[in-house]
């Protein structure tokens, strides 16, 4: 037949191959919008719950919200991007129709490199200017002999010392050599030739991986230091509950009637005419303090009783204690994760200096298998990933809102709901931003193969005795694939282009390994004498 005659099937088909590549990208970043505006509604109720109502201002919220949104968003960006270069490929190993074009599935990667430029540079913004600025500029307002002009001066001049910071990070990143020159015996010219034609072919993309993986360092600390800790005590306090309103006010009872009985057993002494020594002057005096604070506490407490929160919270608190032990389970699931994973890279990986990289699955992670399993039927991975990032960020405000921002032995802030200062919120967001940050690479550390490669399958030939028909297996796409056959995700490049940070953040998992069993090991013991000693207290009514 004529080429005429096959004409209108082949425009056919490329009509459908196209109509499949626009449903399938607009399904992933049509759920990412969506998350988007979920993402935005969150940060601002959150950030809103723990603003002072005092000292409240208008840009430290602003700028607390928008930064903690713009790292939230960009975990986001993880599930896109897995989405994307699985759907390219059938599950027997085959591209789709639409995919089989090389510059087509670059048009499709480039999108999702450009919007990982475009947050990643958002959040070195963040870190090094927008936050630093805003929290130096409040600082200065403290001091009420300074006019405006010189707060913005002041916050200027603390500023440019995490610019230089910034600028020596994408320096370092930009020239960094990741491979030797080929040409050993050049000149220094040569050699630094090489490296500038090296920055633009990969686009800059080692500078700004090398600026994010030095912030996921210090994201790594936050989650062994608050993050370890969160794990422990936000389950153990669901399940433990506040002590109820009933029961504050019959303490309070019983305390007012012991104050007036002390008071009595004063005012007594005085019955037949005698005046009061001074010392019992004194102590009429402060227990007459104590009532009148014991009766405002009162007051307070059969109010708080007969709202409706109060009711609501009661009627909620089998849902709280049912919250508190899957908070236990997941957190022994990402524990046991974990575990295996670090295992895995122990006894199977290329070494240190490849960055603990494993070829192929050899120990059966449960969450790596999940993931895998739930990642074609798109979004329930999605769904996955927000569970998991919103519990390290749930866990690690648990953590902080416990502890109090430190630095080193020295208290800085107490986080409160309601009565967090500027500064103080400004610095709870600067330490979300860098957990959410380093929970990409935990991510990674808990299925590897899911952030690398998706559901991604490819044909591999297998050897046959001459004579016989060549046969193709399907294999699961790992780091040992052929390049040209399966696509690596855009995050991992950028989270792992350098292998000592691969290094470090491997012998971190094992830190944050023990922090979690230990911190579990002691409160579930402070858990237990709590029950025990409201046991006892309970038989002896």
């Amino acid at each position: 037949m004529s080429i005429e005659a096959h004409g209108p099937c082949l425009l056919q088909e490329v009509k459908m191959a196209d109509q499949s590549l626009l449903s399938e990208s607009a399904l992933g970043w049509s759920i990412f919008a969506l998350v988007f505006l979920v993402i935005l509604s969150f940060c601002w109720v959150y950030i809103r719950k723990y603003q002072s109502r005092q000292e409240s201002e208008v840009i430290s919220t602003i700028t607390a919200i928008c930064a903690l949104a713009i790292a939230l968003i960009t975990s986001a960006l993880l599930p896109v991007d897995i989405f994307l270069v699985s759907y390219m490929k059938h599950p027997n190993g085959t591209y789709k129709e639409w995919a089989e074009n090389n510059e087509t599935r670059g048009q499709i990667e480039d999108t999702v490199l450009y919007a990982y430029y475009s947050l990643y540079s958002l959040l070195l913004f963040c870190v090094f200017l927008w936050i630093p600025f805003v929290y130096f500029y409040y600082e200065e307002k403290d001091d009420d002999n300074i006019n405006k002009c010189s707060q913005v001066k002041n916050a200027l001049k603390y500023t440019i010392g995490f610019i230089i910071v910034c600028a020596a990070l994408l320096l370092i990143g930009a020239f960094v050599p990741l491979e030797a020159p080929p040409n050993q015996n050049g000149t220094q010219w040569e050699k630094m030739q090489y490296l500038f034609e090296e920055l633009g072919n990969n686009h800059g993309v080692p500078a700004l991986s090398f600026s994010i993986s030095s912030l996921t360092l210090i994201g790594m600390l936050a989650v062994i230091t608050y993050t370890a800790y969160g794990m422990s005590v936000l389950p153990l306090n669901l399940i433990k509950g506040t002590r109820s309103v009933v029961y504050e006010r019959l303490e309070n009872t019983e305390d007012i009637e012991e104050v007036e009985h002390q008071m009595e057993k004063i005012k007594a002494k005085c019955e037949d005419g005698r005046p009061l020594s001074s010392r019992d002057r004194r102590n009429l005096q402060e227990f007459e303090d104590k009532l009148q604070v014991l009766q405002r506490r009162g007051r307070h407490l059969e109010i708080a009783e007969s709202h409706c929160c109060t009711k609501v919270g009661s009627a909620l608190r089998p849902l709280k204690i049912l919250l508190g032990i899957f908070f236990i389970l997941f957190a022994l699931l990402f524990v046991v994760a974990l575990f295996i994973s670090n295992l895995d890279k122990a006894l199977h990986s290329a070494g240190i200096s490849s960055g603990f990289m494993v070829f192929g699955t050899n120990l059966t992670n449960p969450l790596n298998e999940l993931l895998l399993t739930l990642q074609p039927v798109f979004p329930l991975d999605y769904v996955l990933i927000t569970v998991i990032t919103m519990y390290f960020v749930f866990t690690s405000m648990a953590g902080i809102r416990n502890m109090g921002i430190w630095f080193f032995w020295i208290r800085l802030y107490k986080i409160r709901p309601k009565r967090t200062r500027p500064q103080a919120l400004l610095f709870l967001c600067m330490i979300l931003l860098l957990i959410v940050l380093h929970t990409s690479f935990m991510i990674y550390s808990l299925a590897p193969q899911y952030v690398m490669y998706g559901s991604q399958n490819y044909l591999l030939q297998s050897p046959m005795p001459p004579g016989n028909n060549t046969t193709w297996t399907t294999k699961t796409c790992d780091a040992d694939a052929p390049q040209d056959e399966c696509t690596v995700t855009k995050s991992y490049l950028f989270l792992h282009k350098f292998w000592f940070f691969s290094t470090i953040y491997y012998f971190g998992n094992w830190v944050f390994i023990g922090v979690c069993v230990g911190n579990s090991k002691i409160w579930l013991t402070m858990f237990l004498q709590k029950c025990h000693r409201w046991c006892n207290y309970k038989c002896n009514l």
